[in-house]
């Protein structure tokens, strides 16, 4: 079992990848969601977490296997099925281009089924992606939500959705009208989220696709602004995010900054990765990963 690494306000424990056999992740956990929580008292908050599927009925290009998304989003599906999540996330980047309006749509309707056939609340943050083709008004629309940014609490928790997709000058993403390395959060998106958090005192995750914690062609263009906002607020736990494919974490300044694996990345179900998260009532964190998944968890230091 991996140590426990003091960081600070929290404690973070990051363990090299499991060895899963195909549908399961820790079978002593899955069998027994409510455990952790009962040590803190309270039901535990259980989310599911997915990312850059990038589904589209074409070949594979280089290492990106499109159409078998669909297969590793019903094993990930089998497997939140075990433990019931309260919700799911999707990262970003839920589809890749396409030469039409008509046929990313297509896309997008069928890889969304399989998505809504997990549980009826879910999030999805927008990925460069997911509005190549589309604008986000149509991507909202077939995914039924109202809108790109927002925040939501669910069992004491707070949560915050960001939406990175806007170019340097104040343009969202749409039809191809911008380059994927020119992420950022524009000026009233940060005021909202300024706003948002210091109307909140509960304990908060971000979820994002572009990265925040870099610096590079991955990375949101002003990520050290809007990690101001975050640390300013006090009571950011973690940020979960997608985009450069790879597992990836950092700790700055108290804020733990995980980088998911990306489904679509390989051929085989060997290639998968996914997770889902356990929030306890001790306000304990872990976030199971399946398959390509890191697992990581981190708990409240000592009063």
């Amino acid at each position: 079992m991996p140590a426990i690494v003091p960081l600070g306000r929290r404690a973070f424990l990051q363990g090299s990848s499991l060895l899963l056999a195909p549908l399961l992740c820790d079978r002593t956990v899955l069998g027994r969601p409510h455990q952790a929580a009962s040590e803190g008292g309270a039901e535990s908050l259980r989310i599911g977490l997915v990312t850059d599927l990038h589904y589209a009925d074409k070949p594979p290009a280089g290492s990106r296997y499109y159409r078998e998304s669909l297969d590793k989003l019903a094993e990930a599906a089998a497997a939140y099925r075990e433990v019931k999540p309260h919700f799911v996330v999707e990262l970003g980047d839920l589809i890749d281009a396409a030469d039409s309006v008509a046929v990313e749509t297509e896309y997008l309707k069928r890889i969304n089924k399989e998505l809504a056939s997990i549980c009826d609340q879910r999030h999805y943050v927008l990925g460069n992606h997911c509005v190549a083709t589309l604008r986000k008004e149509e991507f909202l629309q077939v995914v039924e939500r109202p809108q790109a940014f927002y925040s939501f609490d669910e069992q004491g928790m707070h949560f915050v959705v960001l939406d990175a997709c806007f170019r340097s000058d104040g343009e969202p993403y749409g039809r191809n009208n911008f380059k994927w390395t020119d992420a950022n959060i524009p000026a009233e998106e940060l005021d909202w989220l300024a706003e948002d958090l210091r109307a909140t005192e509960r304990p908060t995750l971000v979820f994002a696709h572009q990265r925040l914690d870099v610096h590079d062609n991955h990375g949101v263009r002003n990520a050290a602004a809007v990690r101001k906002v975050l640390e300013g607020a006090g009571q950011v736990q973690a940020v979960f995010q997608g985009h450069s494919h790879q597992n990836d974490y950092r700790n700055i300044a108290g804020i733990h900054y995980c980088t998911m694996v990306a489904m679509v990345e390989g051929s085989g179900p060997e290639q998968n990765g996914y997770s889902w998260m356990e929030i306890a009532g001790s306000g304990a964190i872990e976030v199971h990963g399946f398959r390509k998944q890191k697992p990581y968890q981190w708990v409240p230091a000592p009063s």
